[in-house]
């Protein structure tokens, strides 16, 4: 449901669609979460609404403003949202990308993860950010010191000196805020996070 409502200004009557799920997290349902034909309804159709939001409303970069970059990462997969923000403080989506990680990866940290994710995004859209401000958002605080602390491992500083071409802040934003990028690490029922 957060990743859903980090678009709900997209998704007319938002409440109402997502009513039957919202439903769920009341005090009374029991812990094993009774699923219906009414829940996978409301579902289906969060699915078909942000489908047709975002064909509808992706934006198209405006060289002249900051870069929000959102990124997280799992276990699986890495995951970001590249957005800008309007006139009226809204964030407003640009592009959306997830890529699974591979074995190597998998063992990695998790502030080895979360620092590739930053640097993953960072090169996958370098075209549109190379001489831009840049503000990554990630929920895992140590990757804000990447580039201000010497780090012990040799990766981190690789990623740490190829960071310095851009015109990067890091800021943290806890997870339960940072839904969209979370939902894009997680892999999907299917094991495909892409």
């Amino acid at each position: 449901m957060g990743f859903f409502s980090w678009f709900r200004d997209y998704i007319p009557n938002f409440a109402m669609h997502a009513k039957p799920l919202t439903d769920l997290t009341a005090k009374k349902i029991p812990s094993v979460i009774p699923w219906a034909e009414t829940q996978q309804n409301a579902l289906d159709k969060l699915k078909e609404l942000l489908s047709k939001a975002t064909m509808d409303s992706l934006n198209i970069v405006d060289y002249e403003k900051p870069f929000n970059i959102h990124v997280d990462a799992s276990d699986y997969a890495v995951g970001a949202v590249v957005s800008q923000t309007d006139e009226n403080g809204i964030e407003q989506p640009i592009t959306f990308a997830s890529q699974k990680l591979n074995n190597t990866q998998r063992g990695w940290s998790t502030v080895e993860k979360e620092s590739y994710a930053a640097m993953w995004a960072l090169q996958k859209y370098r075209n549109w950010l190379f001489a831009a401000k840049i503000v990554i958002f990630c929920d895992h605080n140590p990757v804000v010191y990447l580039t201000e602390a010497c780090s012990k491992s040799a990766k981190l500083m690789r990623w740490a000196l190829a960071i310095q071409e851009f015109d990067v802040k890091f800021c943290y934003k806890p997870g339960k805020n940072n839904t969209a990028a979370d939902y894009l690490s997680r892999p999907s029922p299917a094991g495909d996070s892409e």
